[in-house]
């Protein structure tokens, strides 16, 4: 009994030390992975296993982000699921990648067809499992089977999307059937490598989306993506032409997934707890349906309705359509037969997606006048664009083509387009530059009314702005000027009894002058302008500041002044004594002097100076 708990012990640890290898990277033939055990890429980013998706009972092995288990980006048994959870993926003695159900039955295999001496799998980063003799380099070229060429609806960053041109293999991907079902459905996503690279969203063998011919930067037609998540590659040499892609920033995780609904969907996990977000989804709207508007018919969603047929060509009346075409019905005809008339040119039609290259002759040797020249020779050639922009300016190579010219859709903000050459008769080639001209006279004609407008505008504002800064200065001055106090009307007519007749001390021509008698005891002197002296309250205001400025010892004090509606008052000091020139002249009395006019410093003031 006391042997017991050591039994347990070491029992103990002989499965924890089990269950760690089942945790590493690698499956060899004494060391298979079961259903509930899982392999683990080094840095911990990928995860290998057994699972049942969605609402499924059924089990496949897998592979998924291990920071999020429920994105699967590979599935090993697509059409052959297991149905209970005693399945096992081991590696026969020939080195084929096996899984084998409860019976040993193989449910499926990696197929290879030569023998491996010391086979061994291994979960890489990348996200990829390969298969290798255990003894050889760990690079690409020893690998004798990977799940990279056996896609499934996830193109991660390192996989192929093309052909191998030596063994015939294509690599694309395919949706699954639902989130519950891995099996193959009806969508496919595929690089077209007739002529220019394209990628087209299929379903059997019918065109859905396309992307674009590649042009040496990108597909065109495809969204555009800020380049700091990821770079698009295309390779062509011999061997393979294939699509693929590289991070720009390796602390991002990227994929590109094909969903159920046969939408390619370009999505990003910025951290391990933010969750993807979807940068993209193509189709973005109707004009990426393939052919949308017929043959040489453009497709521009800010319009309505969005088919227009392109310039040169008409539209096809109802009754005159083809309904066998297999575009659906062409729409648009060229309006004159394009045989080489003279004054034949072209028109550019800029941001577009290109035309499927159905009818085309492609030489990358040519630059785009060398291009323009051999398109013009041939009566045949009804466009041209250049084949490459990757060398900047107007590009290079030479794309021609000939017949219809299907799938062009007008390229919005976030698609990227290119331009394209589009051959035209004589008289749609004058309509056009006759059109060009109104617009151009239009344009400036608007242009100059607008500079006009806004001269005016200009002035008037200055103009008001001028009068407002000169009120405004007019004010200050006034202001800076009257430092003598405003009397309200009630506390002078209370200080000369109300203007009583015998308050009247003097009177003349501008009107009288009052004695009053404030009540703090002061004695004054009021000028009450006659209402008929014809000043009005901006010369009186200049009258008020000029003796403000006047005051002297041996002058009348100005006290303030009073302004009223219509009556206007200034209060002066009270002269009980009379003034100098009364003493000299004796002929001008006080009260005279009082009421002379400021503004032609009446000659009591100057004798006040002399006293």
């Amino acid at each position: 009994m006391e042997s017991l708990p050591f039994f347990i012990f070491f029992s103990a640890l002989f499965i924890q030390s089990l269950h760690l290898s089942f945790s590493a990277d690698i499956i060899t033939p004494d060391l298979p992975v079961k259903d509930g055990q899982t392999l683990i890429s080094v840095s911990q980013s990928f995860e290998l296993g057994f699972f049942s998706p969605g609402t499924s009972k059924y089990r496949y092995v897998g592979i998924w982000y291990k920071k999020s288990p429920e994105t699967v980006v590979w599935v090993a048994n697509r059409n052959n699921p297991l149905t209970d959870h005693f399945g096992e993926l081991t590696i026969d003695n020939r080195g084929n990648l096996v899984l084998l159900d409860q019976i040993k039955n193989i449910i499926w295999s990696s197929n290879l067809s030569s023998i491996i001496a010391g086979p061994v799998a291994q979960l890489l980063d990348s996200g990829n499992l390969v298969v290798r003799d255990n003894g050889s380099s760990r690079n690409t070229e020893s690998y004798r089977w990977q799940s990279f060429d056996q896609p499934s609806d996830t193109l991660l960053p390192g996989m192929k999307l093309g052909w191998n041109l030596k063994t015939g293999q294509e690599r694309y991907l395919i949706t699954w059937r639902s989130i519950s079902d891995p099996s193959p459905g009806d969508f496919t996503y595929r690089l077209d490598i007739h002529g220019l690279p394209q990628l087209f969203i299929v379903v059997g063998s019918v065109k859905k989306v396309r992307s674009g011919p590649w042009n040496g930067i990108f597909f065109g037609g495809t969204p555009k993506v800020h380049n700091s998540v990821f770079e698009p590659i295309l390779i062509r040499n011999e061997d393979e032409i294939y699509y693929t892609y590289r991070l720009v920033n390796n602390s991002v995780s990227s994929r590109l997934t094909l969903n159920q609904s046969g939408a390619v969907e370009r999505l990003v996990m910025y951290d391990q707890n933010s969750g993807w977000t979807t940068i993209y989804s193509v189709p973005v709207d109707t004009c990426e349906n393939y052919g949308q508007c017929g043959a040489n018919g453009i497709c521009r969603t800010r319009t309505s309705p969005i088919c227009q047929c392109l310039e040169g060509f008409r539209s096809i009346p109802e009754e005159e359509l083809d309904i066998q075409n297999f575009y659906g019905s062409r729409k648009c005809e060229a309006r004159l037969t394009l045989d080489c008339q003279p004054g034949e040119g072209f028109l550019k039609l800029p941001g577009v997606k290109l035309p499927d290259l159905l009818e085309f002759r492609l030489n990358e040797s040519m630059n785009l006048k060398e291009c323009e020249a051999e398109c013009f020779k041939n009566c045949s050639c009804s466009a041209f664009a250049a084949s490459n922009l990757s060398g900047g300016g107007d590009g290079s190579g030479c794309l021609m083509w000939f017949g219809n010219l299907i799938d062009i859709r007008e390229q919005s903000g976030s698609t990227t387009g290119q331009d394209i050459h589009i051959r035209v008769p004589a008289s749609e080639l004058e309509m056009v530059r006759s059109s060009k001209r109104k617009k151009m006279l239009k344009t400036a004609l608007v242009a100059s009314m607008s500079a006009l407008l806004g001269i005016f505008v200009s002035g008037l504002v200055l103009c008001i702005g001028w009068r407002k800064i000169k009120r405004k200065v007019g004010k200050d001055r006034r202001k800076e000027g009257m430092e003598t106090p405003l009397f309200d009307l009630d506390t002078i007519a209370t200080a000369t009894n109300n203007f009583a007749t015998d308050s009247i001390i003097g009177a003349g021509g501008f009107g009288s002058v009052y004695k009053g008698k404030l009540l703090t005891g002061q004695e004054i002197a009021v000028k009450k302008l006659s209402m008929n002296s014809g000043q009005g309250v901006e010369e009186f205001r200049n009258e008020v500041v000029l003796i403000a400025k006047l005051q002297h010892r041996n002058l009348v004090g100005l006290l303030g002044s009073c302004i009223h509606r219509e009556e206007r008052m200034l209060i002066y000091e009270y002269m009980p004594n009379k003034s100098l020139d009364y003493f000299i002249f004796g002929l001008i009395p006080l009260t005279h002097c009082l009421f002379c006019h400021i503004s032609s410093l009446s000659l009591c003031n100057v004798l006040h100076v002399l006293n």
